[in-house]
Formats: structure tokens, C-alpha cells, sequence
């Protein structure tokens, strides 16, 4: 997905989820995001949201694929927006 497009979902309701580092959370984030690092995303997917779409970000958009699967095989509606730099 593109920046637009996730820029839309977000505007309408979207779940921004941010799963890099605390510290590169706390470095900077896209306003509204919300940071659960990828390597606690499978233990924590009870604090997601059921009934809107998760968009996931990371630095490259490694992790936030490999969250999106995740999430996905969870159950959860999931569009991977990839690197931060795309929003």
C-alpha cells in the first residue's frame, strides 16, 4: 500500500501500529501511531483492535511485513504500509 492509501484508512478509522523499537518510537513516529515492536506483536495481539483494519509501518518495511503475516494468520484485517518513509 501507498502513503495515500494509508493515510485514507487511518483518516477513517484505521489502527496505526507502529512495531519497531521503543527507541526508535521514541526517536520519531507518525502522529497517532501506536508501538508494539515486532517481537512482542504475537503476544500482545489481544491490545488490536478486531474490527477495523491494522496498518503496520517500520524503518524499512522488513518487520512490518513479517508483523502484517502475523497478524493476519491471528485473524486481524492487516495493510502493511512497509517503511515510514512512505507515509
Amino acid at each position: 500500500m501507498d502513503g495515500d492509501q494509508a493515510r485514507a484508512l487511518v483518516g477513517q478509522g484505521a489502527f496505526l501500529l507502529d512495531v519497531r523499537t521503543p527507541e526508535e518510537y521514541a526517536a520519531g513516529h507518525i502522529d497517532g501511531a501506536t508501538n508494539i515492536p515486532l517481537e512482542e506483536v504475537s503476544g500482545r495481539t489481544s491490545e488490536l483492535p478486531t474490527d477495523t483494519v491494522i496498518v503496520t509501518y517500520c524503518q524499512s518495511g522488513n518487520r512490518s511485513a513479517s508483523a502484517a503475516r502475523t497478524l493476519r494468520q491471528a485473524g486481524l484485517e492487516v495493510c502493511d504500509l512497509g517503511p515510514m518513509s512512505a507515509w
